[in-house]
């Protein structure tokens, strides 16, 4: 089995003037990234590797929800479709047993729903975990189980 981690970056500050790719995390966004974070590892999920947007506000949230985990800065990942996404994960190398994806809505909630169905939002910090019996190059739609998702709740 492996285990897919989708993650969507936290909150984002609205700045006026600032490039999208340099947005930052809002104090929410940072405190959210953290508890996605643990809440990862409550669930006994730590990935081998994440694979990250390299905008600024996606960089922070995979460092804040896994630290001490190798990130993999792609370009490919900012503004990609789920198709594209899913392509990506082909390549992964077929030992790695569990992967986390970083990246920006809607591709990653469509990703997600790609690969497993399901009914939920994918607000800022939300992550899904899918788990799939197949071998990362031949992951296709469908292939994927959602075991569970995890969103920040806020009044």
């Amino acid at each position: 089995m492996r285990t897919l981690i989708l993650l969507r970056h936290a909150k984002a500050a609205q700045a006026p003037g600032v490039p999208d790719k340099d947005r930052a995390l809002t104090d929410r966004g940072e405190r959210d990234a953290k508890r996605a974070g643990e809440e990862l590892r409550m669930l006994g999920l730590e990935p081998e590797v994440v694979l990250c947007s390299p905008a600024r506000r996606t960089r922070r949230t995979a460092e804040l929800a896994f630290p001490g985990v190798e990130v993999r800065y792609e370009p490919a990942i900012y503004q990609a479709y789920p198709e594209e996404l899913l392509e990506r994960l082909r390549l992964l190398d077929p030992d790695h047993g569990t992967v986390a994806l970083c990246g920006h809505n809607p591709a990653v909630h469509e990703l997600a729903l790609m690969l497993a169905q399901g009914d939920y939002l994918f607000r800022p910090g939300t992550f899904a975990v899918i788990k799939t019996a197949v071998p990362w190059p031949e992951l296709s739609a469908g292939e994927g189980e959602l075991v569970t998702s995890w969103g920040p709740q806020h009044d």
